[in-house]
């Protein structure tokens, strides 16, 4: 039994307390994910009143997530993801009662996935920064792709069990299980003891103002091209790819693959490749994992011709699970970099920074894609989004930095102190 437990959970307890918390969350997350849009139809809300809140819980996460890098950078980062939760638990867990009372309005829920999307902000940031203080330098790789594991298995295990708790208790049952997983989380963080691992010098430098830290984020970005070409790429991915999934793909799948049945086999085959390629991630030694990583995003961004191919449903579907390896490879080896080489006591702001330029920036292709499409044509478009997101995949590889990036930091001083908590620029 102990040989099926990953070596990773065995040697560093307080991940494998921080893994137990956050596995059953996402999975939570998976379930909200499928019941508000149900929660905001059982309410009398139409199809705008479903955007309007995704919306409300989108925008403040967009505008306090360089906050919580800052603060993730000042204050115990396993504290502020605790508070987020027990922030999420209460309004999840007012949502689910507002339902069952038959109280619930689209106001109130406009309100409330407000507080959530601000508590979001402040967690995501914390939890990148978390990693290189719950477990070793050696093992952040396979801790990376062990949560990557659970979030793509959420992916395909998420809904189907959200379906049935919809239809057996309602959208207010489904929401009340998640906010039961976000208090399980937060007490899973409140037992958490992360070691301390950035130097005196390092934590001298987070004591300017809000606006003096966040610059000093951004100097962190700035000095280190492999960075921020690859938050350049992931942007371009974001922007350009993932739009073909969420707006484009349905409707193709509507057109001419059956509907939500067919749209479902490519979902759920991505989900099974996204899957695969955490094991992957999971066990591969990579001596240059960047130059892997950019190769990875290139594979990845072939989703929109995929899709708009016009092959076989069951071929769309194998490809798809091709580019959902690449996926999980390209984002497990890209947290790994940045929390082995960028300096552990401004990782949160560099992530926040990640989150803003990427997800951020998701909805502006999520907006265009439909209008483009209709001037254009839905096919054109997809094969006008691969034309651009592959080339700028590519590109990646074309830079010194991403492609001579080590999987280990160097230790330039020979002291023995692990280089993930060393300041410094470098390209």
């Amino acid at each position: 039994m102990k040989t099926l437990i990953p070596g990773v959970l065995r040697d560093e307890p307080q991940f494998a307390r921080l893994f137990i918390g956050q596995s059953l969350s996402v999975l939570g997350d998976r379930v909200a994910f499928v019941a508000v849009p149900f929660a905001v139809l059982a309410v009398g809300g139409s199809a705008s009143d479903v955007g309007l809140v995704a919306a409300a819980g989108l925008v403040p996460m967009l505008l306090f997530t360089l906050v919580g890098g800052v603060w993730a950078d000042r204050f115990p980062r396993h504290r502020i993801m605790m508070l987020s939760d027990v922030v999420r638990c209460a309004v999840q867990g007012l949502i689910a009662v507002l339902l069952a009372t038959g109280a619930a309005e689209i106001r109130h829920l406009v309100l409330l996935m407000i507080v959530f999307g601000t508590a979001d902000a402040f967690f995501m940031p914390a939890a990148t920064g978390l990693m290189p203080l719950v477990v070793g330098p050696d093992r952040l790789r396979e801790a990376n792709a062990l949560r990557g594991f659970v979030q793509s298995s959420g992916l395909v295990i998420g809904p189907a069990l959200a379906g049935g708790l919809v239809a057996l208790a309602g959208p207010g049952g489904a929401l009340a299980l998640d906010a039961l997983t976000f208090a399980v989380s937060a007490a899973f963080l409140a037992r958490l003891r992360p070691r301390e691992t950035a130097s005196a010098a390092e934590k001298d430098t987070a004591g300017g103002t809000f606006l003096e830290e966040l610059r000093a984020g951004w100097v962190q970005v700035r000095s280190r091209t492999w960075v921020w070409s690859g938050m350049a790429g992931m942007a371009v991915y974001h922007v350009v790819v993932l739009p073909s999934v969420y707006v484009l793909g349905p409707v193709l799948a509507a057109r001419e693959w059956g509907g939500a049945a067919g749209w479902s086999v490519v979902v759920a085959a991505f989900g099974a490749g996204a899957v695969l390629g955490d094991v992957l991630a999971y066990r591969l030694k990579v001596a240059r994992p960047m130059a892997l990583a950019a190769a990875a995003l290139a594979v990845a961004s072939c989703q929109a011709v995929i899709i708009g191919s016009g092959a076989p449903l069951v071929v769309i579907a194998v490809l798809e699970a091709v580019t959902g390896v690449a996926v999980s490879l390209f984002f497990v080896l890209w947290e790994t970099a940045l929390q082995t080489h960028v300096p552990e006591a401004a990782l949160s702001r560099v992530s926040s920074y990640d989150h803003l330029l990427s997800t951020g920036l998701m909805p502006l292709g999520l907006a265009l894609a439909g209008p483009v499409s209709a001037s254009f044509g839905v096919r054109p478009t997809l094969y006008a989004m691969t034309l651009l997101a592959v080339p700028a995949a590519l590109a990646l590889l074309c830079v010194p930095a991403v492609r001579r990036l080590p999987a280990q930091a160097p230790d330039p001083a020979g002291e023995g102190v692990p280089a993930t908590v060393r300041a410094g620029p470098a390209s």
